[in-house]
Parts: structure tokens; C-alpha cells; sequence
């Protein structure tokens, strides 16, 4: 195996990390839909079960990391490419890679974005129960779509409707997750600080860790798209 070898199989890797994202923010939606539609939350095993693939998930996601992480150190000075180099790197990587997992606690896996972001979805959803009288769900509509005009949609980076909306912990704004990101990156890239881009917020020093994905906020934008088209 040479090193381009190598370096295409981390990017195939980086690119399971996003379809198992998508995969926990599917989950998510199957959670909001079980607390709309069967209410009380608390004692419901089907959420317990969505729970724990949620952190199956996010362990995979950070095997990866560690994983991917390891790779990139190793190989990062190697430039010799026989046989024998590239048996001698896969076994560092090896031991490197079960020394850390070793290191590391299931605990953490509920500090995961995602898996923070699944809860708060199922702690704000509203609870219908399915036991709404047709009175209370037509006034249920109408808090829906006064709450929906009063949200903003719109990224305040890419001045468009968001896609997969973020919350900043510290300041509670809200962007689109690529735009936020991007930022983020290229600021730290010229080694600087990410400011909010939201006018008058007096954050100064947005992070990757501040954001937490609003599945609450994604559904209503979902919703809204669906009105349109009917």
C-alpha cells in the first residue's frame, strides 16, 4: 500500500463520519416524531433504544477521529514508500490506535454535538400525545406559524434560508452549520479569533465547541418548505 493509498482511504473515512452524521440526525427526527405523536418522553424504550444508537454513533465517529488523528501523525514524515516501511507504520498506527482506545471513556460520548443535540430536541418538542382535542391542534397550528414568522431562517453569513442550523451556546445565535464553519477554520487559519457575524453580538470568539445542531429549528424550516410548495 503506498501513502496516496493511505491518504484516500482517510478521505473515504472522513466521508463515513458525514453519512453517519446524517444518519444521527435521522434518528433525531424519528425521536421528535415518537415524543409528537406518543407523548411523555420519560420511560418511553423506543427513545431509550434511539438513545443508545445515538451513542453508537458517536463512538464511531470518535474511533475515527483518534484513528484518522494517529494516521496523519505517523505518516506525516514519511517518505520512504517500501514494503517494508509502510508494514512498520501499519503497525504503529495499530498499537497507537488501541492504546488510545484503551484511554478513552463511553462517558464522553454524551458531550457529543449530536448526541447533546438529540436530547434538547426531545426535551423542546411538543408533547401532542395524539390525545389533542381538534380545537387545541388547530390552535396549536396557529402558535406553529406565528412562531415560524417570528424565527429568522435565514444564516447570517450566507444571507440564505439554513440548511442544517447550529446554535452558539455563549450568545444563542444561530447559522447555517458550513458557513459557521468555514469561518471558524479560516480565521484560526490566520490565526485569529472568529467573531459572531451576527450585528451587535459581543461574542468575539466563536468556537467548533459552541455549536450544537438545533434539530428543533431544522424541522420548522422543513415545515415551512413543505407549506410553500402546497
Amino acid at each position: 500500500m503506498s501513502l496516496n493509498a493511505v491518504h484516500g482511504t482517510l478521505s473515504s473515512l472522513r466521508s463515513c463520519q458525514n453519512d453517519i452524521k446524517t444518519g444521527m440526525d435521522i434518528v433525531t427526527d424519528v425521536a421528535m416524531d415518537l415524543v409528537e405523536t406518543q407523548g411523555d418522553a420519560e420511560g418511553n424504550d423506543s427513545l431509550k433504544e434511539l438513545e443508545d444508537m445515538m451513542l453508537e454513533c458517536a463512538k464511531l465517529d470518535r474511533d475515527i477521529n483518534h484513528f484518522v488523528d494517529i494516521v496523519q501523525q505517523i505518516t506525516s514524515d514519511q517518505t520512504s514508500q517500501q514494503p517494508e516501511a509502510m508494514f512498520s507504520l501499519s503497525e504503529r498506527v495499530k498499537k497507537q490506535f488501541e492504546m488510545k482506545l484503551s484511554q478513552l471513556s463511553d462517558a464522553e460520548l454524551h458531550s457529543h454535538q449530536k448526541v447533546i443535540a438529540f436530547k434538547d430536541s426531545i426535551k423542546n418538542c411538543p408533547d401532542q400525545g395524539g390525545q389533542e382535542s381538534a380545537g387545541n391542534l388547530e390552535e396549536l397550528d396557529e402558535d406553529i406559524a406565528v412562531t415560524q414568522s417570528q424565527t429568522n431562517f435565514t444564516c447570517p453569513l450566507t444571507t440564505v434560508e439554513m440548511v442544517n442550523p447550529v446554535k452558539n451556546k455563549k450568545c444563542t445565535h444561530h447559522y447555517d452549520e458550513d458557513a459557521i464553519v468555514n469561518l471558524i477554520r479560516n480565521r484560526h487559519s490566520q490565526s485569529k479569533k472568529c467573531r459572531c457575524p451576527v450585528v451587535g453580538c459581543v461574542n468575539s470568539d466563536v468556537k467548533e465547541s459552541d455549536l450544537v445542531p438545533d434539530q428543533v429549528l431544522r424541522r420548522k424550516i422543513q415545515t415551512q418548505k413543505r407549506s410553500r410548495k402546497i
